[in-house]
């Protein structure tokens, strides 16, 4: 199968892996898939290892709308970040399990609408890690932008960081796009979020979105790529996304599928629904 993205079959550039610390050398697998080096693949970026997109061809054989899915996540996240920054006026951003960059990537969404917009960006993937060192650069003058390589199931230890660069004296937009899958137990995966809300201001806010178990594909495509030993996806429900955001006032238009929060009219060509759903939602 070819490419869902066209992308160089190239692997990654050894300048970019030169930004990895000795001990993300030992952590980075070019035997086994990596999740964000696959979503990569997916969204049409070069950042991934000729193990990742032969799964995520397998895998898109299944369910083609993967790739699709992971194209309209960009958007998504793109519109969220401005309705923080630009409506809701946040200045502080910890965008936990980050992933790998293409285009568009919070702290240039955010800085852009303020310049002085602080970003935290937490992921525990060694390429990831190396992104982001080569992001700390790209930043305007009056914001920061920095990186924690932690696990999500960390909410401390992310918090405590986050003091460090981040302002606690205002609110936080807490963001988890697309990561939760990733946690096997659904009620571990509500602690995560709820010990993470519980640790930042009130007026706070958290913007996250997840596949469902909604596409009879996706349910077919996963066992075939929990098979490869790449860390295994849950596929959960509607209502077990809506429970994430318990306790927290959504903004309109609730938890809808990604491509239906507040759309724009550039969105031309894009589907009008897929199976990955989202919300934003505020802590009293």
């Amino acid at each position: 199968m070819m490419s869902p993205a066209g992308s160089s079959p190239s692997d990654p550039p050894a300048d970019l892996l030169a930004h990895l610390p000795q001990d993300a050398h030992e952590r980075l697998r070019t035997d086994i898939p990596s999740p964000a080096r696959t979503w990569n693949y997916w969204m049409g970026g070069k950042d991934n290892f000729e193990v990742d997109r032969a799964v995520g061809d397998a895998t898109a054989e299944i369910n083609p709308e993967v790739v699709t899915l992971a194209r309209v996540s960009r958007p998504f996240l793109i519109r969220v970040v401005k309705y923080l920054a630009v409506e809701e006026k946040i200045r502080n951003f910890l965008d936990i399990g980050a992933g790998l960059p293409t285009e568009s990537n919070t702290h240039e969404i955010a800085q852009r609408a303020a310049p002085d917009a602080r970003v935290l960006y937490v992921d525990n993937d060694p390429m990831v890690l190396a992104h982001a060192r080569a992001l700390m650069n790209r930043t305007t003058p009056e914001g920061v932008t920095g990186y924690l390589d932690a696990d999500y199931h960390d909410p401390r230890r992310i918090l405590q960081h986050a003091a460090n660069v981040l302002n606690f004296n205002q609110p936080i937009a807490v963001m988890f796009m697309g990561v939760l899958g990733f946690c096997q137990e659904y009620e571990t995966a509500r602690q995560i979020v709820a010990d993470t809300m519980a640790g930042v201001p009130s007026g706070s806010l958290l913007a996250l979105w997840d596949c469902t178990d909604t596409s009879e594909a996706a349910k077919r495509s996963l066992q075939q790529y929990e098979d490869t030993g790449t860390v295994p996806y849950v596929l959960r429900s509607v209502e077990q996304l809506d429970g994430f955001f318990d306790g927290l006032e959504k903004v309109e238009p609730g938890l809808v599928s990604i491509t239906q929060w507040r759309p724009e009219q550039t969105q031309d060509g894009l589907p009008d629904h897929v199976n990955g759903y989202g919300a934003v939602a505020r802590k009293p």
